[in-house]
């Protein structure tokens, strides 16, 4: 699975990003809104993993504009932002799913396989039956 991860910390971007490629993931790790904002428009990512506070564009202008263009691709908003109205924000923004920092990276990964589910689901056609030989 490709993922973008968008963080402005590197002693948070820089672990995360092993344990995801670890895990057998291709991840971008970018630390600004601007940048990321410049992958979003060249790449397709099965998974966005943004920060809400960051230099450039925040997570939640990013989200936005990501649904905006009609991109569907699942985003995951992971923060240290801990209050309701936070939360409501972010998820209205577009963001699939929310996590609070601190957290546990097995919670995040399985996170990560019900939204990458979803995704697939979706993506799935329906009604229609393909035959090959029997």
């Amino acid at each position: 699975m490709r993922i973008l991860f968008v963080e402005d910390d590197p002693e948070q971007l820089e672990p995360l990003h092993a344990l995801l490629s670890r895990s057998g993931h291709i991840v971008d790790g970018v630390q600004d809104g601007d940048t990321a904002q410049w992958l979003i428009g060249e790449k397709d990512y099965d998974l966005i993993i943004l920060d809400w506070m960051l230099p450039g564009k925040s997570g939640i202008e990013l989200c936005q504009q990501y649904r905006q263009v009609g991109k569907t691709s699942p985003i995951l908003i992971l923060t240290a932002k801990d209050t309701t109205p936070d939360k409501v924000i972010g998820l209205d923004a577009g963001a699939d799913d929310y996590v609070v920092n601190p957290f546990e990276f097995r919670e995040l990964l399985a996170r990560m396989r019900v939204l990458l589910k979803r995704s697939v689901n979706q993506q799935m056609p329906t009604g229609n039956i393909l035959r090959v030989a029997d």
